[in-house]
């Protein structure tokens, strides 16, 4: 007598009650077939995704308003903002709108060579915002708005003496 199910024909496959009693003889050859079949290299992966291709680096060097310097490597293609917050480095009230353009506290002054380095001109909300940032100079952006290039390797990034909140009203 071949294996059925009677009271779950409706909810599960009408072969699954043989699977589960061990009865091979009656498993479809479809279920067969594909165990067979599978590629014989990919027993030993441990993954079915490949290997991620390492993202290029380049260093940072980051001048406090003391004149403490930081220097930290980081992945073309971040900004500088998300640089700051993964490395800890402690610039008091720095990104507190967390990148959304909505605040100038992540000014930064760069040096005349490394501000044309840069790819992206500001738009004219960066702009608007670096209006309102405590010791705009003409090299000025918003750190959250400045994403690496390989071309910008050994970057030297001034941070201004204070920092300004544009969300603050006072």
């Amino acid at each position: 007598m071949a294996c059925r199910a009677v009271s779950l024909r409706f909810l599960i496959p009408k072969f699954a009650s043989c699977v589960n009693r061990g009865n091979s003889g009656t498993i479809p050859a479809l279920i067969r077939k594909t165990q067979h079949t599978r590629n014989s290299a990919s027993r030993h992966r441990f993954s079915s995704t490949a290997a991620k291709p390492k993202k290029e680096t380049i260093t940072v060097h980051f001048v406090q308003s003391d004149g403490s310097k930081f220097s930290t490597t980081a992945a073309v293609g971040e900004n500088l903002l998300d640089i700051i917050i993964d490395n800890d480095i402690d610039i008091d009230g720095f990104g507190a709108c967390e990148g959304t353009l909505a605040c100038s506290t992540c000014h930064l002054i760069f040096k005349q060579e490394d501000y044309d380095k840069i790819p992206d001109k500001p738009t004219d909300e960066e702009l608007d915002m670096l209006d309102l940032a405590y010791g705009l100079s003409s090299t000025s952006r918003l750190g959250c708005q400045v994403v690496l290039t390989k071309d910008m390797d050994g970057l030297q990034v001034q941070v201004p003496t204070a920092v300004v909140d544009a969300r603050d009203p006072s």
